[in-house]
């Protein structure tokens, strides 16, 4: 039986909340210069950068390992802000029956946050739920600070 998921963490940032959301949406690729011990690289395999329907792929290492995996863009709002990749190939598909990775960003009051959400389906009990996997994305979430602040 299919055990259904969702965790979310959100993650405090320095920077402007928009550049976090305007990378992952137009250059997700600079993410390898965000954090490159954590992504080797990500290419754009088809479509358009920010758009739904658009597949991307990434390189990245997870507990030590390098892993790959390709992700579907299926929802972009400018408004919220928000953008959703559901995963259609990859490592972390062999472990876990479906993976969807939400970003969204918020400002309360003079803080601001970026929040990765993600939703998964286990094929039984035994299998744990993602937190390693949102532990690599809030790390890189955390260094977005140094990229963006540095800059000038």
């Amino acid at each position: 039986m299919a055990i259904k998921g969702k965790i979310s963490r959100e993650v405090e940032v320095k920077c402007n909340c928009h550049l976090v959301f305007e990378l992952y949406k137009q250059r997700p690729n600079d993410s390898s210069a965000v954090d490159p011990a954590k992504v080797e690289a990500c290419h754009l395999v088809s479509g358009e950068w920010g758009v739904p329907g658009s597949v991307v792929e990434w390189h990245y290492y997870h507990d030590g390992k390098k892993e790959t995996g390709k992700e579907i863009i299926e929802e972009v709002d400018d408004e919220l802000p928000k953008i959703s990749f559901k995963l259609i190939e990859g490592d972390i598909l062999k472990v876990y029956n479906s993976f969807i990775n939400t970003l969204t960003t918020k400002y309360v009051g003079d803080k601001k946050f970026v929040i990765w959400t993600i939703e998964f389906e286990k094929a039984d009990a035994s299998i744990p739920d993602p937190t390693s996997y949102l532990d690599l994305l809030c790390g890189i979430a955390g260094n977005m600070d140094a990229h963006f602040l540095k800059q000038p």
